[in-house]
């Protein structure tokens, strides 16, 4: 008794090939670790004077050495825009309205340079990502 062989084995079909996925959308590049600096230092500045608000606002004693230095390094950011409008409150519990501008200048400052920093450093004929 002979085994028989097929004439031809059969051939296996080939393996599909992973899809890869194409991006449509082209991401202008723009120096990243810039923007990352000028966002750090606009969110420290932002930080301070929040905390110099929020102390302000419930009271805190100025007589602390951590409350003191929060209060000195922001007041310079805050004087600026000390007066535009009037504080209100008592004497231990101040709404201060110069930090809540001063918060909002320093945002939209920031915001502007990290633009200004996209479109310098991206590359000419591309459009810069927006955020």
């Amino acid at each position: 008794m002979a085994i028989q062989q097929p004439d031809s084995a059969p051939v296996p079909a080939p393996a599909p090939t992973p899809a890869q996925y194409v991006s449509t959308r082209e991401e202008g590049s723009y120096n990243f670790r810039a923007t990352a600096v000028v966002g750090f230092i606009v969110g420290i500045v932002d930080i301070l004077i929040a905390a110099r608000f929020l102390g302000k606002l419930l009271g805190a004693s100025s007589a602390s050495a951590f409350v003191n230095a929060i209060y000195q390094v922001s007041g310079v950011l805050v004087a600026p825009f000390t007066g535009i409008f009037g504080d209100t409150g008592n004497k231990t519990n101040t709404f201060e309205t110069a930090s809540l501008v001063a918060l909002v200048v320093y945002a939209v400052i920031g915001w502007g340079i990290v633009v200004l920093i996209r479109i310098i450093t991206a590359p000419k004929g591309t459009k810069p990502a927006s955020s």
